[in-house]
Formats: structure tokens, sequence, C-alpha cells
């Protein structure tokens, strides 16, 4: 495995399409994850996870989407295809456009979490519902 793709909980989540939540929890369970959400001494002996930046920061870690991946399917979660993942986004931010009294987000704010290799999809997907709402593509911070 000489070529890792190293992913925040977030990114690691949506190849699952669960939360950034649900992630955790499985990390947890597997010891992977301290009580302040930072990767283990296992995690980082396993080669699961890289500290990157502040480690007194939970953001600052990376984790290896491979070694994830296999920990996550033997705990029953199982990956979600591409065009799951554009039709889910779809729906997500055609509701959000239309806006919801009980419901402080915009369509913007969730559309930040929209990884960028969907943006495209996504856009086109919304204008055959109609939709006028677009997704901007956010700058790589890494």
């Amino acid at each position: 495995m000489a070529n890792h793709s190293w992913l925040s909980l977030t990114e690691l989540g949506q190849l699952f399409g669960i939360s950034t939540r649900h992630c955790e929890r499985a990390l947890d369970q597997a010891g992977w994850l301290d009580r302040h959400g930072r990767p283990t001494p296992a995690a980082l002996d396993a080669g699961a996870a890289s500290v990157q930046g502040p480690q007194c920061h939970p953001r600052g870690s990376r984790w290896n989407a491979d070694i994830c991946r296999t920990l996550l399917e033997t705990r029953g979660y199982r990956p979600i295809s591409r065009d799951d993942q554009v039709k889910q986004w779809v729906a997500l931010l055609e509701a959000m456009s239309e806006g919801s009294p009980s419901i402080a987000a915009t369509a913007d704010q969730m559309a930040e979490d929209l990884p960028s290799d969907l943006v495209e999809d996504v856009n086109a997907g919304l204008s055959r519902l109609g939709c006028r709402f677009q997704a901007s593509r956010k700058a790589s911070a890494c």
C-alpha cells in the first residue's frame, strides 16, 4: 500500500453515507479515538491515523482510507456509490434551497461539506430539477 488516501473524519463518513459522529463512534469502539477525539497510539501504530499540526487539535488528524474502510466494513457499514452520493446531495440541497422555518442552516452552509469532486454532477442534478441553487467549488485546503 504505497499510496494512501488520507481523509478527514467527515470525508471518511461521506464514503459510507454516514455522519462524522458515526465515524467517530466506530473508531472509538475500535480503540482508535481517545475521549478528546484524537487518534490513540493504537490507531497510529496500525497506520490508521496520522497527526498533522498541533496534536491537541482533533481536526489535525487524517485517517487512512484503506485501513479505516476495512474497519468500517467489519462493523457493518457499506460504502455508497458515487451516484447515490450525488442523488443524496441533490435531494438535500434542493430541499435546503426551498427553506424551512424549522431549519436554521442555508443551502450555502450545507454545500460547504459537499465533496469538490461531486460539485459538477450535483449542480447538473439540481439544474435538471429546475432548482436555481448551485454549489460553488471550494478551494482545496491541503
